[in-house]
């Protein structure tokens, strides 16, 4: 399996991440290990979470997907030294829990270490930018945690341009660098990431893992018509994209998957991995054959024309 540097990190991963924002949810414990389980026997490393992954739930409190996969991590077998574990930090888990205080920071790391069974973390992300935390704290609070031996590296989520030079001007000394972006990026939906995102990571070698990799499904070509939405209970969150540029990028992705034999999904990941500013799209998967659909993105191979084809759309 190819393996793609993680900006100046020195981690690396496979051309796909695989979302654990499901497991304790959509995928319950046995169903998250099956496929886990399958991800790392397909040759792939990467499992990202956050520590609210999912508080949104009744009766959830945050913690459900760490403490899945640490529960999986338990079992053995070489599954925690095999795989490159990314969480994050950040996010309202209630109680005055959130934010990026340097302080915050190391005890929220402390509690997802005991969730997830292990002694260190992988990749730890600032999931949200903090207004009320100077970024000078923020990255000391980082600095603490690499420098104990918890985490390896960190890296940033939905920060815009601005925020990213703030961050890197910051970053030296008893300040941590970030070393990865993970922004919301898509075939659709490109604003949020091409232009100053997309441009302030070349200039700083960042790496790239988006998230929303397939659109919330929508790019699986699952939904195109109004009778669709009612596939699922998110359905109705797809009407919007079935407007504007929706209907049109759905064409091409069914032109080039009959071109190469391969899924509308498939394609989608693949456009995301041949970018040369993306190190790996993140993709969740609720069982292991929703998980056997998309692994085989990451062995496709699009020309230029085929680029070309859903760039245009």
């Amino acid at each position: 399996m190819e393996t793609r540097p993680l900006g100046k990190s020195g981690l690396s991963t496979a051309p796909l991440v695989l979302g654990g924002n499901v497991f304790g949810w959509t995928a319950d414990r046995a169903t998250s290990f099956e496929v886990l389980d399958a991800f790392l026997d397909g040759g792939f490393n990467a499992v990202d979470t956050a520590n609210v992954y999912s508080r949104w739930i009744p009766g959830h409190e945050g913690g459900e997907s760490e403490t899945v996969i640490g529960e999986w991590f338990a079992q053995g077998g070489g599954r925690r030294e095999k795989t490159l574990l990314i969480t994050k930090v950040g996010s309202d888990m209630g109680e005055g829990g959130k934010g990026l205080r340097a302080d915050y920071i190391v005890q929220a790391c402390e509690a997802s270490l005991k969730r997830l069974q292990t002694d260190h973390i992988d990749l730890y992300f600032s999931h949200f930018p903090d207004p009320e935390t100077p970024i000078e704290e923020t990255l000391e609070g980082h600095q603490r945690l690499i420098k104990a031996g918890k985490v390896r590296a960190c890296g940033v989520s939905n920060y815009d341009g601005p925020g990213l030079d703030a961050a890197m001007n910051a970053a030296g000394g008893d300040r941590a660098r970030y070393e990865v972006l993970q922004p919301h990026y898509n075939l659709l939906v490109r604003e949020e990431f091409e232009g100053e995102r997309e441009e302030a990571c070349q200039r700083y070698g960042l790496g790239v893992i988006p998230y929303f990799s397939l659109a919330s499904g929508f790019l699986t070509g699952k939904y195109r018509n109004e009778d669709d939405l009612k596939k699922s209970p998110r359905g109705m969150r797809m009407k919007e994209l079935l407007a504007g540029r929706g209907l049109k990028v759905l064409a091409a992705l069914d032109l080039v998957s009959a071109k190469h034999g391969a899924t509308p999904a498939q394609v989608a990941l693949a456009w995301l991995m041949h970018k040369p500013s993306v190190t790996a799209p993140i993709a969740s998967a609720t069982s292991v054959s929703q998980l056997k659909e998309i692994m085989p993105a990451a062995s496709l191979k699009l020309t230029v024309e085929d680029m070309t084809t859903l760039d245009d759309a």
